[in-house]
């Protein structure tokens, strides 16, 4: 009986492999098609008379059920697979493409893989599972394809009878399916056992897995969940293609993507992705990165018309803002109105405020990690949009397809009309200002190891209020970026570049009196990072970093000839800072993880350069001048430097309970100097040097994290204390402006801040949004025995940016695929300020008397935000798709104060307060995308 029975297995096997040769060389129809909530049965009868296939389900079943769905230029397992994701609907094409439906049950319409071995006999599978779809083979290491179907069980590595035993390693990139973009932080895992990864800013992930079949379930937010299927034989690459998710409006998302904030083992970061930033409301109705950053916990602004941020405690300057690894000095444009990135280019963005990674350095406060997008590599395609102060358009595609990649974004404004229309008295009618910025991006993969992108940004803005004086600052940025693979497990990139900040200010209408004042700093970077994945639960991560500075920190020259403007230059500043990091990401147990890492920074003052140095124990100033010393070019003037410690851990109580702990310490070289609180164009920064010390940070912080609802409610505590050393504050009466020795006028301060972080975000659903309060308070002190006067007695008073209590509401309702509405509504306790608070004579004169610094407060701050999202039709082959973003900024009219100031009138002393926006502001933009 053993031979017949042979014979029909034969026969069997010959017609399915057969069957499978026709079908391969038959090329399927790609399908076009948008499908709004129609029965099964309309949606089955399009696929049959469009692919000429069959498909097989139980009517009655199905006859309740309803399917929505768009796709364009997809084959048949695509289409099925993206109309049926997410539901119990289950289906299986056998190898004469006859469709099978059922609900819940799986099917299986072909033999499994390994079903026979070379004699014949089934061999013993390990790990085997049986296949849950219909099973396409397909040999990775033989097909540089990407795995972009749920419909196939992929081969990875050398192909044995039986799986070996242990672990192997699996690699590739997860990229969106439509543009080829990188998913930055997608998690890649499987159940049984649970083991999981992330992918990093290239989309590449690494994991370690028992040798067997698996299914590999990919997840991010804003993706539909994919799962691809894999028999993994030895170490191997995987890449895989994702789809952009159409979520339904009651649609509840769970994920693994969900418990990131539960199993991660850093703490107070805050991620975004455009989607996001593009729902919340902003002045003029442009999405703003920074505006909406401001809406997160534990990040403050003075006020109103400033893009400079406080991170816990920390001046604006002890931010580092990197655009794709370039240095953004000034992140402001039109007087702080707007961000300095252009919306439509930026992929998502990363706010580190603890847990600051060990690669990142050179400040003390917070590191925002600005990513651009690579470019579209599959097709042509752009967006652009119109509102009532600017424009912008982004423009992207191939050089070569799925290899060469460009994009380029512009922006400019047309803001003159505004000013124009302030009311004559207000004495800016005659005002002009304007902004441009242009992001340029180049992307090209040489092969599956090696890939390089350059990026290049140039942003100009122009201004004068009412006078001849004309402002103008720029930001120039270029950096090269080569990324290389080196195996499975271990990855790099070194990346060069060149930074430049500039600003300059011209008079020239009174030939005389015409001056040109500037100040620049250039800097030229070069970086290595790599990782190391030693297994599942074990990876490092290294690198060395070096900055060269040069500074120019001040001129002013006559404008022309003709000038009587005495010159006046500041002797340019250099300096070399460098540094080596390592860290360690480690799970000790499944509950418990760390994050360690060290950082060894160095800064060396380079000459030439002339300094002074002052009798010890005596003020810095010209009566203790010991002596002055020349250094010539090369020469090192001072060195500083030391370790930097990064440390956090997560214990894990239950899947959806974590508490974490962390803490960190920093070193930042370099200072800005200004008379204002916030980022203003005529800052500028100074380099440590002999008599200015470097600053230094400390904190350490708490963190209690809860999910609820099935993990589409995130709830989060944090706490946190931090020691600030060698802050600089100014002494009364300072000169910051083409002061040749600045040490003189500033001293050093001691700080402390400490403060709680409350968040509940809504991930999921119609609703979604976020609540988050804050109390955090900031504290200085001058103390330091060899100033003359001591600032409040030497005694700790609030930092010009301290504001106990923070309130703020996001929230987005989507009444349908096309309508959604956003609302901000955010409060806050008003900075500090120093009053006058009587009069006395001197001197034969009438002199005021002030309150001891920052001992009052402006009014609080109070401010409601609306904006209504309109989208056109979502019909796949139209060309142009449209949207309009309508609202109303400060839709209370609140006078909120940005500042007050006081004048003598008539004898009498009186204050006012200056408000930016003491109106309701509307705005509409009309948006394109094609």
């Amino acid at each position: 009986m053993r031979l017949p029975y042979s014979l029909i297995f034969l026969s069997a096997f010959l017609f399915f492999g057969l069957a499978q040769l026709c079908a391969q060389d038959k090329k399927d129809p790609l399908l076009s098609g948008q499908f709004d909530r129609v029965k099964v049965s309309e949606f089955a009868d399009y696929l049959e008379k469009a692919t000429n296939c069959q498909i097989y389900y139980d009517s009655t079943a199905f006859d309740s059920l309803r399917i929505s769905v768009t796709f364009e230029n997809m084959p048949l397992d695509a289409v099925l697979n993206r109309a049926f994701l997410n539901t119990k609907i289950k289906y299986a094409i056998d190898f004469e493409k006859h469709v099978f439906l059922s609900l819940d049950q799986e099917l299986i319409v072909g033999l499994p893989e390994g079903f026979w071995d070379n004699s014949g006999i089934k061999a013993p599978q390990v790990n085997e599972e049986p296949p849950l779809i219909s099973e396409f083979l397909v040999d990775v290491d033989k097909s540089p394809a990407v795995a972009s179907s749920a419909n196939k069980v992929y081969t990875i590595g050398n192909r044995t009878a039986t799986f070996k035993k242990g672990n192997v390693t699996l690699a590739g990139y997860i990229k969106e399916a439509n543009s080829g973009e990188p998913v930055i932080g997608a998690s890649v895992y499987i159940e049984s056992p649970r083991i999981g990864v992330s992918t990093n800013q290239s989309g590449y992930y690494s994991i370690s897995l028992p040798a067997g079949r698996h299914v590999l379930n990919i997840r991010f937010i804003g993706m539909r969940d994919a799962s691809r299927i894999i028999n993994l034989y030895s170490d191997g690459k995987l890449d895989i293609e994702v789809i952009n998710q159409v979520r339904s409006l009651n649609e509840v998302k769970i994920s693994a993507e969900k418990i990131a904030n539960i199993r991660n083992t850093q703490m107070g970061v805050e991620k975004l992705s455009m989607a996001t930033i593009k729902q919340i409301p902003t002045v003029f109705g442009e999405p703003d990165i920074l505006r909406v950053i401001l809406t997160l916990p534990g990040v403050k602004s003075v006020g109103e018309a400033s893009t400079g941020f406080n991170v816990r405690g920390g001046g604006t300057d002890q931010n580092l803002i990197l655009y794709n690894d370039a240095t953004i000095y000034n992140p402001s444009h039109l007087f702080g109105f707007f961000s300095a990135f252009n919306s439509d280019a930026i992929k998502d963005i990363e706010l580190y405020k603890s847990s600051i990674p060990a690669k990142f350095g050179g400040r003390i406060s917070s590191v925002l990690d600005v990513h651009s997008r690579e470019g579209n590599n599959k097709k042509f395609a752009g967006t652009a949009g119109i509102g009532l102060l600017t424009s912008r358009i982004n423009l992207e595609g191939p050089i070569i397809k799925d290899r060469t990649s460009f994009m380029v974004g512009a922006r400019t404004t047309y803001s003159d009309w505004l000013l124009k229309e302030l009311p004559a008295k207000s004495g800016y009618r005659n005002s002009k200002a304007a902004f441009s910025d242009i992001d340029m991006h180049l992307h090209h993969k040489f092969d599956d190891q090696n890939s390089l992108a350059i990026t290049g940004y140039l942003s100009s803005d122009r201004f004068n209020l009412n006078s001849d004086t004309v402002y103008r600052y720029f930001n120039t940025n270029a950096s090269l970026k080569w990324k290389h693979i080196f195996n499975n497990k271990f990855n790099g990139s070194i990346s060069t570049g060149i930074d430049r900040y500039e600003y300059k200010v011209n008079s020239e209408d009174n030939v005389v009196n015409a001056y040109k004042m500037g100040f620049d700093i250039n800097q030229s970077n070069i970086k290595t990072d790599f990782t190391y994945y030693v297994n599942s639960k074990h990876t490092l991560d290294f690198g060395a970093s070096g900055i060269y500075y040069r500074l120019h920190p001040g001129s002013f020259v006559p404008a022309s000839g003709e000038s009587l403007v005495s010159p006046d230059v500041l002797d340019p500043e250099q300096a070399l800072e460098t540094a080596i990091y390592l860290g360690d990401r480690f799970e000790i147990t499944p509950a418990l993880s760390l994050n360690v890492g060290i950082r060894y920074s160095m800064f060396n003052s380079l000459g030439p350069a002339s300094t002074y140095t002052y009798a010890d124990g005596l003020p810095k100033n010209e009566f203790n001048i010991t002596d002055s010393v020349a250094y010539k070019k090369g020469d090192v003037v001072k060195t500083y430097g030391g370790p930097e410690y990064r440390v956090s851990a997560r214990y894990t109580f239950t899947s959806d309970f974590s508490v974490k702990l962390a803490y960190n310490t920093l070193r930042q070289y370099i200072h800005m100097l200004s008379n204002t609180t916030a980022i203003a164009p005529t800052d500028i920064w100074k380099l440590s040097d002999l008599n200015i010390k470097p600053q230094e940070g400390k904190q350490v912080s708490l963190g209690l994290y809860k999910n609820l609802k099935s993990n589409t409610i995130e709830t989060s505590m944090e706490v946190y204390y931090k020691w600030l050393n060698n802050y600089l504050d100014y002494k009364s009466g300072a000169t910051l402006i083409l002061n040749h020795h600045i040490e003189q006028d500033v001293i050093n301060t001691q700080g402390k801040a400490y403060g709680l972080e409350l968040m509940i975000k809504k991930t999921a659903g119609r609703l979604n949004g976020w609540v988050s309060y804050t109390y955090s308070r900031t504290f200085l002190k001058m103390d330091d025995p060899t100033a003359i006067q001591l600032v409040n007695d030497g005694a700790y008073y609030p930092a010009n940016y301290d504001k106990p209590h923070d309130f703020t509401v996001v929230g987005n309702f989507k009444a349908s695929h096309r309508f959604s509405v956003s609302a901000n509504v955010t409060y806050s306790t008003g900075r500090p300020i120093t009053l006058p608070v009587g009069k006395y004579y001197y001197g034969g004169s009438e002199r005021l008397l002030y309150s001891d610094r920052n001992q009052y407060r402006i009014p609080d701050y109070f401010r409601t935000d609306l904006s209504i999202n309109i989208d056109g039709n979502h019909k796949v082959h139209q060309w142009i798709h449209s949207s309009w973003t309508l609202g109303v900024y400060n839709l209370t009219g609140r006078h909120n104060p940005y500042s007050t100031y006081f004048t003598t009138e008539q004898g009498a002393v009186k204050g006012y307060q200056l408000s930016i926006f003491a109106s309701a502001i509307p705005f509409i933009n009309y948006n394109l995308r094609f």
